[in-house]
């Protein structure tokens, strides 16, 4: 996988992957590619595409799909996201128009019949 093409920053891997299920210390099967189906999960999300056009690259998309709805079931993004948003940070905050809007009048715009002028005019 082309590491240019990843979203988890090795930084961000570091603070999730002790959440996650499949660790060598948990009973039953160690999960060698948490960090792929991961960045599978943010791909999906980041793209809106659904999981049947999920690149090879990640795997098998049933095989995707399945886990991210185990972990789902079992509250895994659920714990890891609450972890996270206690200590966050504004690094991926973006505001912009498609997100926030203003009322049509709070352009500064004049009023209909009766709208109050600014103080400068009424000054001048």
């Amino acid at each position: 996988m082309n590491a240019d093409r990843t979203v988890l920053s090795d930084a961000m891997w570091a603070r999730v992957a002790p959440m996650l299920p499949g660790k060598a210390t948990d009973p039953g099967v160690t999960a060698a590619d948490n960090r792929q189906f991961l960045e599978a999960v943010l791909w999906r999300f980041r793209t809106g595409s659904p999981w049947r056009d999920l690149p090879e690259r990640f795997g098998n998309w049933n095989s995707v799909f399945r886990r991210f709805r185990r972990w789902a079931l079992s509250g895994v993004f659920e714990r890891v996201f609450n972890a996270l948003s206690e200590e966050f940070d504004l690094e991926y905050v973006f505001v912009d128009g498609t997100i926030v809007q203003a009322h049509q009048k709070a352009s500064g715009a004049r009023g209909g019949p009766g709208g109050k002028g600014s103080a400068a005019r009424e000054a001048a």
